[in-house]
């Protein structure tokens, strides 16, 4: 799914996959049917502002220096850094550049196919977490 609007840190279009959802995750189709799955609560056209994200993390019960928005993208990175998954198709899915200027000149990789199992995993993962099951780490695809 494209996200329109946003890119890569690159500049190139932000490319993310959506996974099934089960019963247990929050949204079946986004909210709105628009193309966000996080919307402004004011507009559709517009993704939820990284303020409505910290307020309802205060309302939550975190603390400033407990948790942020960005953290939940640094957990996410590290716990699948951690289990094996290619280090390719999480700054991908984070839509970070490439920071090596050759590289970047030549690999235009989406890594699609690794993303979406990498982002079931995640899901399954935190299904997991939030039913209190006994949690088997993520393992890489092979």
């Amino acid at each position: 799914m494209a996200n329109p609007g946003r890119e890569n840190e690159g500049g190139s279009p932000a490319y993310r996959p959506l996974i099934p959802t089960g019963p247990s995750r929050p949204h079946g189709n986004p909210p709105g049917h628009g193309r966000y799955v996080f919307p402004s609560p004011r507009t559709d056209s517009r993704p939820m502002s990284s303020n409505a994200v910290l307020s309802a993390l205060r309302r939550m019960g975190y603390a400033k220096n407990e948790m942020s928005g960005h953290g939940f993208r640094s957990m996410a990175s590290t716990l699948l850094n951690e289990q094996g998954c290619n280090r390719d198709a999480i700054e991908r899915q984070l839509a970070h550049a490439e920071r090596n200027n050759v590289r970047a000149a030549f690999n235009y990789a989406e890594f699609m196919p690794e993303r979406r199992k990498m982002m079931q995993a995640w899901a399954d993962y935190l299904d997991g977490l939030k039913s209190g099951a006994k949690i088997i780490p993520i393992r890489a695809a092979s």
